[in-house]
């Protein structure tokens, strides 16, 4: 049933929908190592060509599926030590993580461009301990809307390979210093991957995908200590469980070069604490 909603997404936005797609096609399967109902939902509600444009590949509904849940892990442990918390969600497009690991207490903020946020708005109405905020995740000026006095948790998933490198490390850097105590869940990709966005060689079936400017191979995580002296810790958060071949073939991605250097990475940016008055 088309809830009569055709978005008309271009570039980078669009990745909203095709990330969305992703997910909902891994959790329609019984055996699915993502249980996203509402994206399922979403899809079978939007008037777009999914399969048309982005093509179904279990194997990559998988993968996606598997980052997806790093981030998920990450947020739910964050709630678990900090229940009353808040999680700002930087280019979240149509993620639905909300409503996979909400624990009806914190506080959720979705800061992104207008159009998504549009589009978001008409699809998934906030609820009273949502916000959504139409700005550019680069600028600071949303950490305003923040609680200081609340625990943070910020995520930047599907976002930062399509900025440039500077602007990276800017924001970083910013949200070190605006939050202290606080940490950031990123991910990147490796940068074999990037290059053929770059050069336009990333296509399925109707779609292109967009250049990612930035990238990072898994080794060079530590490089993220530099964007500024507030980040003080680095950690990897590895995907577990797959199924069938990627089930298989994962442990061998995650430990065994030069896959393990060349992959897809999720990390924690841990932020330093703000220094006590004497």
């Amino acid at each position: 049933m088309s809830s009569g909603e055709r978005p008309e997404l271009e570039a980078v936005p669009e990745t909203a929908l095709w990330t969305l797609y992703q997910r909902a096609v891994e959790a329609r399967r019984p055996d699915a190592v993502l249980h996203d109902p509402k994206a399922v939902e979403l899809v079978d509600r939007i008037d777009y060509p999914f399969a048309d444009r982005f093509g179904t590949s279990g194997t990559q509904a998988q993968l996606q599926a598997l980052r997806t849940a790093c981030f998920d892990r990450e947020v739910a442990d964050f709630l678990a030590r900090e229940p009353r918390g808040t999680v700002v969600c930087l280019g979240e497009g149509l993620e639905t993580q909300y409503w996979r690991v909400d624990n009806g207490r914190a506080r959720w903020l979705t800061v992104d461009l207008p159009e998504p946020v549009a589009l978001r708005e008409k699809l998934l109405p906030p609820g009273p301990r949502q916000r959504y905020l139409a700005a550019d995740a680069t600028d600071l000026g949303w950490a305003d809307e923040v609680d200081p006095e609340r625990a943070v948790l910020i995520t930047a998933q599907g976002l930062l390979m399509y900025l440039p490198p500077a602007r990276v490390r800017a924001l970083i850097a910013g949200c070190a210093e605006r939050f202290p105590g606080g940490s950031l869940v990123l991910d990147a990709v490796p940068h074999w991957f990037g290059r053929l966005t770059r050069s336009g060689r990333m296509r399925t079936h109707g779609y292109q995908a967009p250049p990612m400017p930035w990238a990072m191979d898994a080794d060079e995580r530590d490089k993220l200590r530099t964007a500024g002296p507030a980040v003080v810790a680095v950690r990897d958060v590895r995907p577990t469980g797959g199924r069938g071949l990627v089930g298989a073939l994962l442990p061998l991605a995650l430990t065994v070069p030069p896959l393990a250097t060349r992959r897809p990475s999720v990390t924690v940016l841990e932020f330093a604490q703000r220094p006590q008055r004497s």
